[in-house]
């Protein structure tokens, strides 16, 4: 065991039977025969737990339990107390002490206490390791890209966070529009109370209400007991409604009023729940058309429309396409457990070329198949889906201009690339070529190839 104990006590026989125990249980122990010494070492050492008794001369259990509250909040202390000294004990929980223990000491209960408390304290690491890494995976500055565009959506996340503005996300289907609202949660001070996301287009019409403001028992057939909404589940925090187009028009009116009065009621009863959520809603539609075609509600849209957050697709930040490419690439090399170190530079341009109807979830799908289909260091053309490849091996190198120069183009390219798939190896380039290596030497020189 790693963990740190250090025993306190003035009485001898205490401590040292104290220490024998728990030394024995595997815990690296120090001991101190009053609260000064405690106090010298604990300035120089930091410990796990201090097992301290309350009444000692010089300074006392509570004391000590003060001083080590300000030089270690991480260190836990159990009090060992006499039964006529409850209240002090009491009193020493009440001022940050994590349990206490009677005298005469049970020492099979003080293990038990001590292993719980450090079962505890492990666990809540956990917790909190596991809460800065989720804010880490969804604060805005790990959104890969650097175009413009996007660099605008970083500037919006910034400075929307705080406030408690509803948000309206708009783009493709694939653009990140989760990513974008899981930021502006993990962003704000609600960040430590729930994100729920809500699929409005994945619950069906009739089911739709209930799962969104809960209904009591009986309200509906299927109704056998009480049930917490989304609403209810979301409370303190941030409720995202995804593809809020799909939301029924009857639930639309009854959301509206959520928006609005920040209150709602549950199917099937009368009394109104107040909610104190941020609310954030995404679509994939043009709302204005939808609005048109009667499908809706003007008044929710404009009361959705706070800020409007507009994601641009991956043909309006086509720089970014390499860093997404390399971020997927990174991501499925540790989770496939390949070694693959890059993308070459013929599927990086095919990648750059491509055009991207399923957007970055499209872009991820791809890498991840090619990580899967790769058996060398990088990833190439044959390891992207069929619909990257060129119908034919030769690429139509067509453009306004003399004869010459078009041929010049296309040997070079084409040198080029026999060279990269020989690993820059001249012969095996000049026997796959068919030319002497000679000629390949003067053609290299012609075309300015320089390697």
């Amino acid at each position: 065991m790693d963990e740190r104990i250090l025993v306190v006590d003035d009485e001898q026989i205490i401590r040292e039977s104290l220490s024998f125990i728990l030394r024995k249980e595997g815990y690296f122990v120090e001991e101190a025969e009053n609260g000064k010494v405690a106090f010298k070492i604990l300035s120089d050492e930091s410990f796990d737990l201090v097992i301290t008794d309350l009444e000692m001369p010089g300074l006392k259990g509570i004391e000590l339990l003060e001083e080590i509250k300000k030089i270690s909040i991480q260190t836990s202390v159990i009090i060992i107390t006499a039964f006529g000294s409850l209240n002090t004990a009491i009193t020493a929980l009440r001022h940050g002490a994590s349990d206490y223990i009677l005298k005469p000491i049970e020492f099979e209960e003080l293990l038990i206490k001590i292993k719980r408390l450090f079962e505890v304290r492990d666990l809540l690491l956990e917790n909190r390791i596991l809460r800065k890494e989720i804010q880490r995976s969804y604060d805005f500055e790990n959104i890969v890209g650097k175009s413009t565009a996007i660099r605008n959506i970083f500037d919006m996340i910034q400075t929307v966070a705080e406030t408690d503005s509803t948000v309206l996300i708009t783009g493709k289907s694939g653009t990140g529009k989760e990513l974008v609202a899981r930021a502006l949660h993990y962003k704000s001070r609600r960040k430590n109370k729930p994100f729920i996301a809500m699929n409005c287009g994945a619950i069906s019409e009739n089911l739709i209400e209930s799962e969104l403001f809960g209904h009591k028992k009986g309200a509906f057939t299927g109704a056998v007991a009480d049930k917490e909404g989304y609403m209810k589940a979301a409370e303190g925090g941030t409720l995202f409604l995804d593809e809020i187009s799909e939301l029924p028009q009857q639930t639309q009116v009854k959301f509206l009023r959520a928006l609005q009065e920040k209150e709602y009621t549950p199917v099937g009863t009368t009394t109104s729940l107040s909610v104190n959520i941020r609310f954030i809603a995404s679509t994939n539609r043009n709302l204005p058309e939808e609005i048109a075609a009667g499908r809706f509600r003007e008044d929710l849209y404009y009361r959705l429309n706070v800020i409007d957050i507009h994601l641009p697709s991956l043909k309006e930040r086509e720089e970014d396409v390499p860093l997404l490419a390399d971020h997927f690439l990174d991501k499925y090399r540790k989770d496939l457990k390949k070694n693959v170190k890059g993308i070459d530079s013929d599927a990086m341009r095919a990648l750059m070329s491509y055009e991207w109807k399923g957007e970055i979830r499209e872009l991820e799908n791809v890498i991840e198949r090619a990580v899967i289909f790769c058996k060398s260091d990088f990833i190439t053309l044959k390891d992207l889906p069929h619909s990257f490849k060129p119908n034919s091996e030769v690429i139509n190198y067509y453009e306004p201009g003399s004869l010459e120069e078009s041929v010049r183009k296309f040997e070079r390219e084409f040198i080029m690339k026999a060279l990269e798939g020989n690993e820059f190896n001249k012969e095996k380039t000049a026997e796959q070529l068919q030319v002497g290596l000679s000629t390949l030497y003067r053609k290299l020189k012609e075309l300015d190839i320089k390697i």
